[in-house]
């Protein structure tokens, strides 16, 4: 192939998606489908490496965790955290308390006085200062067992809700339900809905994975490819049919707006999605998260879910190799970054 004309076409002009493959030929197949093996094969702790089973997963969630500004209203009162304070509205003003356990006084002086439903303030307190004094820990479960464990506990929904943040986009939950088939409300339906949603409105983007296999390991990024094959991935334009497929942060990012679409303290199991990195094969997935507290101490639990193979093994024939669902706390996936917030 002559490289330099290759390259001078598709710098001089915006080409189809069809034209950047047909430009490259079986070469870039060839290559994608070896990339693709790599990511799929190697590295997971059969051969090399390590997978989410055998790793310290307490060490990589811990890295990041942490507080993030949010907002929500309980009890017909506005709460916010914001600058290592909680702020309650007061009519027309606020009244603060630092995230100390010495203002744990002043906490339930609060939530009796606005007859916060929850003890919100108490909460957010006590957890956070654990939080920050490193007085917690994690449990990771299998999806079914994460559910089975956090029914029942003393679920903490306004902790999940400051792991969370408000860095993910809003989406209203009139759409996670048409898109789901089931309320946010209910997120562990809207995880398993969301399943059938993803196949039914999109498909995992084999053209822009082939492109970008070719961008990294032949012209080594000295030109764009894949932003012919870019198009808006919201759920907007998945109902509109202007989503041309989606990478694995796209569907982790619409998975977790899933979760985030109502408060936690709505949600009959209050959940936190994260982002979680692979960095040895370039992949992202979500992260499930939520928090209790039990003798006394400060839980959070966690499992892992993958809509990159949910959506693939069907589409693909894959299901001997990537598994059953979504699952994804399993020997097939491993975990360099866990974010809390994107």
């Amino acid at each position: 192939m002559d490289w330099a004309s290759t390259l001078s076409a598709i710098s001089e002009k915006d080409l189809s998606r069809r034209q950047v493959l047909s430009a490259f030929g079986g070469g870039g197949v060839v290559l994608g489908g070896a990339k693709a093996a790599d990511n799929v094969l190697i590295g997971y702790g059969v051969l090399v490496g390590t997978n989410l089973h055998d790793q310290d997963l307490s060490a990589v969630a811990g890295e990041r965790l942490e507080p993030s500004p949010f907002e929500t209203t309980v009890s017909g009162h506005e709460i916010q955290l914001k600058e290592n304070k909680i702020r309650v509205q007061d009519g027309d003003s606020w009244q603060e308390i630092p995230l100390s356990a010495s203002a744990a006084a002043d906490a339930d002086q609060l939530d009796i006085e606005f007859e916060l439903a929850g003890q919100p303030l108490r909460q957010l307190v006590s957890d956070l200062s654990a939080i920050e004094a490193d007085e917690y820990r994690f449990e990771f479960l299998g999806y079914e067992d994460f559910f089975r464990r956090v029914r029942g506990t003393e679920t903490r929904p306004f902790t999940v809700e400051a792991l969370r943040g408000d860095r993910y986009q809003h989406v209203e939950p009139s759409v996670i339900v048409s898109f789901s088939g089931a309320s946010p409300e209910q997120p562990k339906a809207v995880l398993e809905g969301l399943v059938d949603g993803f196949r039914d409105e999109t498909y995992y983007d084999i053209p822009r994975y082939l492109a970008g296999s070719v961008e990294d390991n032949i012209l080594f990024g000295s030109v764009d490819l894949r932003k012919h094959f870019r198009t808006p991935t919201e759920y907007d334009a998945m109902k509109a049919g202007e989503t041309a497929g989606m990478f694995c942060y796209e569907f982790t990012w619409r998975s977790v707006e899933a979760l985030h679409s109502v408060p936690a303290h709505q949600q009959d199991v209050p959940i936190a999605g994260t982002k979680v990195f692979d960095e040895r094969h370039k992949h992202v997935y979500t992260g499930v998260a939520s928090a209790f507290e039990e003798a006394g101490e400060l839980v959070i639990p966690m499992t892992f879910v993958d809509y990159t193979h949910s959506t693939l093994y069907d589409d693909l024939r894959l299901r001997w190799l990537l598994g059953e669902g979504m699952e994804g706390y399993d020997k097939r996936h491993r975990a360099t970054d866990i974010y809390w917030q994107p």
